[in-house]
C-alpha cells in the first residue's frame, strides 16, 4: 500500500521544501522498520517548480497474524478465518497499517514541527495526496462526508470495480482517493491518520485507553467541530462504548473552549476551584458548625427541597450540579422519580458519579438519575419537558455579558414549570468574620448581588418569560443585611395565577365563613331583642 504527497513551488518557494517539512531528504531513498513490515520513502519528482513525496509500506502476513494473535482467533475459529489472516487486503489497502505507518516515519510533520522551515510549516501548502486503494465502509458518500468539512477544495473518491473484465459484477468497497486543496502538511497528515481507520472501520491492534488522547491529538482543530464527529470517534475507537463516551466528552469541553475562547482546563476546572471562603465549596460539603448545627449548604439543599416538594415536582434538573450533593438528596426522595445532573466539568460529573455509586446502584434507582455534561449557556433540547429546574449557586460563577445567554437557555427554551435559583446575598458578607472587605465568598465569582440587585434580575427574568417569581431567606435572616443566602422560586404564570386564585379563595371562604357566622350570630341577637321587646 502506499500514498503520495505532491505540492508546487517557485524559486522563492521550492516544492523541495516538502522535505524539510517532511524531514526526509528529496535525493535519498529511505527505509523505516515498522512492526508490522518495511516502510519506504522516497521522491518520484523533486524540483523546485513540483515535489512529490511517496511512503510505500511492505506489510509482513506472517508478522501481522503473530501480532494479532489472542484477537478471537483462537484454535477453534474456522478454517477460512484462518486463512483469511493470511491471505487479505492489508498489505494493498490503506487501512490503520499505514496509519501508523505515517505517524512513525512522519512524526514531526505530524507535529508541525520544523526547525529549519518554520514559517512553511506554519503556513498551508498546494496539496495533492493520492491513495490508490482506500477501503471506505459507507462508500465515496462517506468519503465526502469525513473530508468534505476540512477544507479541501477536491475531494474525489472513484469507486474501484471489483473487475474491470467483468463489470456487471459491480464496484468493490474501496475508492481511489484524491485531495487536493491548500491545508498545513501537519494538518493534512492528522486528518489521514484518524479517517483512514475510521473509513475501514477496522484497526489491527487492540483499542486501548490511551487511544483517546491518540484521537484528541492527532483531532485538534477539527474534530470538535466536525458534522460527522460522533461516527468518527465511534469507529475511530472502534466502537468501544466507554472510550468513546469519554472522547466526546473531552471534545465537548473542546467546543465550549474555543467557543468563550478560553482555556479547556478553565472549564474543567471551574467548578472544582477551592477557596477559603466561607460559602466555597467547602461550606457546599456542610460541615457542621461547633454547635452541631446544620451548615449553610444544608440549609440551602433543605430549602430547595421544600420548594420542590411545594411544586409538586418529579422530573429535576440540577443545573450546574457539580460533585452531586442535592442529586445525592433528590435520590433520596423517592417523589422525585426524574433526576439530570448537568454540569460543564467533567472532573465534577465522575466525582459525583463516584460520590454517588452509581455504578453499584441497583438498576430501578439508577434508572432515576442521569448525569450529563453541557453548556448552560447554550439551548439543549435534553433539558426540555422537566418538572424543575435548579441553578443552585450558579449564576455568579457567570460573566454578566453571558446571564442573557443562560437565561434564555433555561427560562425561554427548556422552560419547566418551576425554576429555583440560589444565590449568595453581598451585604451578608460583613458577617463572616473570615471574609476580607472587598472579597468575594468564592474566588470564581464574578459578583454578588444585593438583594435588590437579585430581585431586579428575577423579576425581570419573570416579565420576559412569563414567571411569577416568589423570594424565600435562606439562612439566619438578619434584621439589617438580610439572609446569608437569597433564594427565588419561579413558577410559569398560568402554575403562578392558578396557585394564587387558589389561595384568593382559600382566604374568601375562610372570610365568608368568619363572617356568615358573625352575621348569623347578630341575627340571632336582633330577633331575641325583638322577642324581648315583642
Amino acid at each position: 500500500m502506499f500514498l503520495t504527497i505532491s505540492t508546487t513551488g517557485t524559486p522563492e518557494r521550492p516544492a523541495t521544501d516538502l522535505g524539510f517539512l517532511l524531514h526526509k531528504h528529496p535525493d535519498r531513498a529511505q527505509m523505516f522498520s515498522t512492526s508490522h513490515g518495511t516502510a519506504h520513502v522516497l521522491y518520484p519528482e523533486a524540483s523546485a517548480e513540483r515535489c512529490t513525496a511517496a511512503l510505500l509500506l511492505e506489510v509482513d502476513p506472517v508478522a501481522l497474524v503473530r501480532k494479532g494473535k489472542g484477537k478471537g482467533r483462537g484454535r477453534g475459529s474456522a478454517p477460512d478465518v484462518a486463512l483469511a489472516q493470511y491471505v487479505n487486503d492489508r498489505p494493498y489497502a490503506a487501512s490503520s497499517l499505514l496509519a501508523v505507518a505515517l505517524s512513525t516515519v512522519f512524526k514531526s510533520a505530524l507535529r508541525g514541527v520544523c526547525a529549519a522551515r518554520p514559517e512553511r510549516a506554519a503556513a498551508p501548502l498546494p496539496l495533492r495526496i493520492e491513495l490508490p486503494a482506500v477501503p471506505a465502509r459507507g462508500g465515496a458518500e462517506l468519503v465526502h462526508q469525513l473530508f468534505g468539512p476540512l477544507g479541501w477544495t477536491t475531494v474525489d473518491a472513484e469507486p474501484v470495480a471489483l473487475d474491470e473484465t467483468f463489470p456487471q459484477w459491480g464496484d468493490s468497497r474501496y475508492v481511489r482517493l484524491v485531495l487536493e486543496g491548500e491545508l498545513r502538511l501537519a494538518d493534512a497528515l492528522r486528518q489521514l491518520y484518524v479517517l483512514l481507520p475510521v473509513l475501514d472501520d477496522a484497526k489491527h491492534y487492540w483499542v486501548a485507553p490511551d487511544e483517546v488522547d491518540k484521537l484528541l491529538r492527532a483531532g485538534d482543530g477539527w474534530l470538535a467541530e466536525h458534522p460527522e464527529q460522533k461516527l468518527i470517534t465511534s469507529r475511530y475507537l472502534a466502537r468501544r462504548w466507554s472510550l468513546t463516551r469519554q472522547a466526546m466528552e473531552r471534545l465537548e469541553l473542546v467546543r465550549l473552549a474555543e467557543a468563550d475562547d478560553i482555556g479547556v482546563e478553565a472549564i474543567d476546572n471551574a467548578v472544582d476551584e477551592v477557596t477559603a471562603g466561607p460559602d466555597g465549596p467547602a461550606a457546599e460539603e456542610g460541615a457542621e458548625s461547633v454547635a452541631n448545627e446544620p451548615s449553610l449548604a444544608d440549609l440551602r439543599r433543605e430549602a430547595i427541597m421544600t420548594a420542590l416538594r411545594d411544586a409538586g415536582a418529579s422530573t429535576v434538573l440540577d443545573l450546574g450540579c457539580g460533585q452531586g450533593q442535592l442529586v445525592r438528596a433528590l435520590l433520596k426522595d423517592p417523589r422525585f422519580t426524574g433526576i439530570v445532573g448537568l454540569d460543564v466539568s467533567v472532573r465534577a460529573l465522575t466525582i459525583a458519579s463516584r460520590r454517588l455509586g452509581l455504578d453499584r446502584m441497583s438498576e430501578r434507582q439508577a434508572a432515576r438519575v442521569t448525569l450529563t455534561q453541557g453548556s448552560l449557556t447554550y439551548t439543549d433540547k435534553r433539558l426540555k419537558g422537566y418538572d424543575a429546574a435548579v441553578l443552585s449557586e450558579v449564576v455568579e460563577h457567570l460573566d454578566p455579558p453571558r446571564l442573557p445567554a443562560l437565561e434564555y437557555a433555561v427560562f425561554g427554551s427548556a422552560r419547566p414549570r418551576t425554576v429555583i435559583v440560589t444565590t449568595p446575598n453581598v451585604e451578608y458578607n460583613v458577617r463572616w468574620d473570615t471574609l476580607p472587605v472587598g472579597h468575594t465568598r468564592h474566588g470564581d465569582h464574578r459578583f454578588e448581588w444585593t438583594r435588590e440587585e437579585f430581585h431586579g434580575w428575577a423579576d425581570e427574568v419573570g416579565r420576559r418569560h412569563g414567571y411569577g417569581v416568589t423570594y424565600v431567606p435562606v439562612g439566619p435572616d438578619d434584621p439589617e443585611v438580610g439572609p446569608p443566602t437569597q433564594m427565588a422560586v419561579f413558577t410559569t404564570r398560568d402554575e403562578s395565577d392558578a396557585k394564587q386564585d387558589t389561595a384568593k379563595q382559600e382566604t374568601a371562604k375562610q372570610e365568608t365563613a368568619t363572617h356568615g357566622t358573625a352575621t348569623h350570630g347578630t341575627a340571632t341577637h336582633d330577633i331575641t331583642e325583638e322577642g324581648k321587646t315583642v
